[in-house]
């Protein structure tokens, strides 16, 4: 089966989304199919084996920017495209995220959803007129929903199924200001009627984005994202910190729970039932996070802990799989529901154990591995005290982390799902076979 997977790159920090589908498009050729990784935006940023590093940004985001707010600038002499589109042009723009004002982030987000009607619609064609040139796809792939402006078009010009998966989109949208956020949904429920089938990381994201997309439950295929954990061994030996050591590894932002774990460690390490707890704090870090972490310092260092917690942005795959191999529990206590958390079942994968609030996936996940805590969301007083417990325990950790690396390996690898992924496939391409055709 040959496989077309679209997907938005970040040029300079490591996203879940582009681990999750350099690792599916890997497995998938495993499986013997014929399956590319197309990057959208920005360059993929993944792990050492990229599945297609020959494959160059096929729609930059330079150059859509520039199209939405000159609509001639499709126009323009080819070596301005190629200029802006360029590597470098576009790593440096990726430095750049989280910059953009709320308003260009509504109409950029509304002006791709509109498809064939928006302004950004001849850049956004070109691809679509490669795909259907020089693709050959027996099924289009789209990496999360923000892409299905793109489904109406593909879908009646390549006569194939499109299958889009969900990421947490909701999460997105939700946080655009008025009349874009309103303008947004819409949008996603006029073109969802163009995506042949949705996949979603869980049971929870799915009862969620049915609703939002206003789509049946037949629409939606649950398919956990997987990890290949054969790339998860540490560069160097380790063992059990010589002390406890709390780990943190997402995006450095409020809506991720920092916050809310910074006050839980404070009040930890005030209480002083854990000598020498220590925090470390690592993962995306953008110059637009760099005022709000700067205010998490201030606190940290006036309670007197600056020398216990420390920050490691925008780390390498490696040193990022090094770090969660020297942690003795891990927490990301999200402020929303989040759709999967792909840092837990990394982290559960070389054993180390979580501590969760109770919403979004977490629950539905830690039910499987049974390799983590749950507490009240939004609450550093029941973090604090659930990490405390579970530190202060090193058998009931020591077990549970030995339980979720089986279980999390077994439920979340990269085969496993590729396997899910193909059965979605295969039905979706059998289905569109035996439709008739058009005279």
């Amino acid at each position: 089966m040959r496989v077309l997977q679209l997907t938005p790159g970040t040029g300079s920090f490591h996203c879940g989304s582009c681990l999750r589908d350099n690792a599916l498009i890997k497995a998938l050729r495993t499986r013997g199919h014929d399956a590319l990784l197309l990057p959208l935006y920005l360059p993929l940023v993944t792990d050492a084996d990229e599945a297609n590093p020959e494959q160059g940004v096929r729609v930059g985001g330079v150059g859509l920017y520039l199209q939405h707010k000159f609509p001639f600038f499709h126009k323009l002499p080819k070596f301005i495209h190629r200029w802006v589109n360029s590597e470098s042009t576009l790593r440096w723009a990726s430095t750049k995220l989280g910059m953009t004002s709320a308003r260009d982030l509504g109409e950029m987000t509304v002006g791709s959803l509109e498809g064939e009607k928006g302004r950004q619609w001849p850049v956004w064609n070109e691809l679509v007129d490669w795909i259907c040139e020089g693709a050959n796809a027996d099924v289009i792939c789209l990496s999360n929903a923000l892409l299905i402006g793109l489904a109406p078009a593909l879908k009646r010009r390549t006569g194939k199924p499109i299958v889009c998966a969900l990421q947490g989109e909701d999460a997105f949208v939700d946080t655009l200001i008025e009349p874009y956020r309103s303008q947004a949904w819409a949008l996603l429920q006029e073109n969802a009627k163009h995506v042949t089938k949705f996949i979603s990381p869980s049971k929870f994201y799915a009862e969620v984005m049915s609703k939002k997309l206003a789509v049946g439950p037949e629409a939606m295929t649950v398919v956990p994202n997987g990890i290949n954990f054969e790339t998860f061994l540490p560069v160097r030996p380790t063992q059990e910190p010589p002390s406890p050591t709390i780990g943190y590894l997402a995006r450095m932002i409020h809506g991720k729970g920092l916050t809310t774990l910074v006050d839980a460690f404070i009040l930890l390490a005030k209480k002083k039932s854990i000598p020498g707890a220590r925090l470390r704090i690592a993962g995306t870090k953008t110059e637009a996070d760099d005022k709000y972490i700067a205010e998490l310092k201030k606190k940290i260092r006036e309670a007197g802990f600056e020398n216990r917690v420390s920050w490691e942005p925008n780390l390498s795959f490696e040193n990022k799989v090094q770090f969660l191999h020297e942690l003795s529990v891990l927490s990301v206590p999200a402020t929303y529901g989040e759709a999967f958390g792909l840092y837990i079942a990394e982290a559960q994968g070389v054993g180390v154990p979580v501590v969760q609030p109770r919403h979004g996936a977490f629950p539905e996940i830690l039910e499987i591995t049974q390799g983590g805590v749950i507490c009240d969301p939004d609450d550093p007083q029941a973090l604090a005290v659930a990490l405390e417990e579970l530190l202060l325990d090193d058998a009931r950790r020591h077990k549970m982390a030995a339980t979720a690396k089986v279980n999390a390996r077994a439920h979340f690898s990269a085969t496993k799902m590729a396997e899910n992924f193909e059965k979605v496939l295969l039905e979706v391409t059998t289905t569109a076979a035996k439709a008739p055709q058009p005279a």
